[in-house]
């Protein structure tokens, strides 16, 4: 047992002053007042915040890793670990728009890695049932029509989560609704689709929108498109690239004004770069170079970014002006909500796993833990259980 106090406690809706946190294996005992904390085992984070980890559901990449070159369970596991330095304690190794020997693989790969480590919740699959007219940084010759054999072994993945992104515009309500029926967690992202196309899908059982404002139809007076869809329909969730490259800062403002904070995400969509991988990488023969702060193809396109999920919350408070519960709270319980995960991940409560993060007052990441297992190195782990 390890007890954990001496930080402000973000407990996926509130704050708590003056209070401990009980751990006992993989989960959380107990959240008691300082006072009544046991005694002999209690570590002292000395100030900060205690908050449930962050997870992230879109992930290609990071510490020098895409998972589309590397779809193995090694792979994913060195995409976590680097992101794991920067507070996520769960995510969704993302697959961009590939050949389909290459799903199968990332499938496969991602249901060994959820059998050797918890911090794989499942797997994203963004495309390749796109629109090829919002098709951004994925490759126009890989993008197809989806077939009923597409269908089965999506939802056959059995790899935990199973999210698809697909254009609604090119998949039909029928497909939707037979996705969703068996479990895969569909979100519209990709298209040129309209706001009826947008409603319909969501209707039939789509659950989200990919990364707002980016690779999607825009509103203008007389039709909201995607954007409008995503913002105007209140179940849905929707996933925010939190960087300022990706949404002008007065877009994520607007959004947030315009739909329920438990509905979205912050998402990093980082590739290799992110999370101290090289500045440069290949993504399917093309090249990619990170400069001012972004990545870009050759011909000026974003392809996807360096971003972290603890830069993701600094932005959502200092720019976007976000209250810092609201922030955390898309870090992690939104997320894990989508997820239908929000019974043990997303919040520190009695019963959920212990996968948190501290933070510093600057929200700095001082320390993550994963079902009650600090730094990957173990020595943090043996520090605590000595105090």
């Amino acid at each position: 047992m390890i007890v954990l106090c001496g930080a402000r406690i973000f407990d996926g809706a509130n704050f708590l002053d003056d209070h401990a946190v009980v751990v006992e294996g993989a989960r959380i005992v107990a959240i008691v007042p300082y006072a009544e904390r046991p005694r002999g085992t209690a570590h002292d984070l000395a100030g900060g915040v205690l908050a449930p980890g962050y997870i992230d559901v879109q992930v290609n990449g990071g510490g020098g890793v895409l998972f589309n070159d590397d779809p193995t369970p090694e792979g994913i596991a060195a995409i976590a670990a680097a992101h794991r330095d920067y507070g996520t304690v769960g995510l969704l190794p993302t697959l961009v728009t590939d050949a389909p020997e290459v799903m199968v693989a990332a499938i496969a790969a991602t249901r060994e890695a959820r059998r050797r480590a918890p911090a794989t919740l499942g797997i994203h699959l963004e495309g390749p049932f796109l629109d090829p007219r919002r098709k951004g940084a994925h490759e126009l010759r890989y993008i197809r029509d989806i077939t009923p054999g597409d269908i089965a072994m999506i939802a056959g993945a059995d790899c935990g989560a199973v999210m698809l992104t697909l254009a609604p515009n090119r998949v039909g309500a029928e497909n939707i609704a037979e996705l969703a029926r068996r479990g895969v967690l569909v979100s519209l992202g990709h298209s040129e689709a309209g706001y009826e196309d947008a409603r319909a899908a969501v209707e039939a059982g789509a659950r989200a929108f990919t990364h707002l404002f980016n690779a999607m139809s825009p509103p203008v007076g007389r039709e909201p498109g995607m954007v409008g869809a995503a913002l105007d329909l209140a179940a849905a969730f929707v996933g925010l690239i939190a960087d300022g490259h990706h949404v002008h800062a007065a877009n994520l403002r607007i959004a947030l004004a315009a739909k329920r904070h438990d509905r979205f995400m912050l998402i990093t969509d980082a590739m290799p770069p992110a999370a101290g991988g090289p500045d440069h990488f290949d993504l399917q023969g093309r090249h990619v170079t990170r400069a001012d702060g972004c990545l870009r193809l050759d011909d000026g396109t974003l392809a996807g970014s360096i971003l972290t999920m603890d830069e993701a919350v600094r932005y959502a408070v200092n720019v976007a002006g976000l209250d810092l519960g609201d922030a955390l709270a898309m870090a992690s319980r939104v997320p894990a909500t989508f997820l239908r995960r929000d019974n043990d991940l997303g919040r520190i409560a009695p019963g959920h796993l212990a996968s948190l993060v501290h933070l510093d007052d600057g929200l700095r990441v001082r320390e993550t833990w994963i079902e009650g297992r600090p730094a990957a190195d173990g020595s943090s782990r043996e520090h605590l259980a000595a105090v």
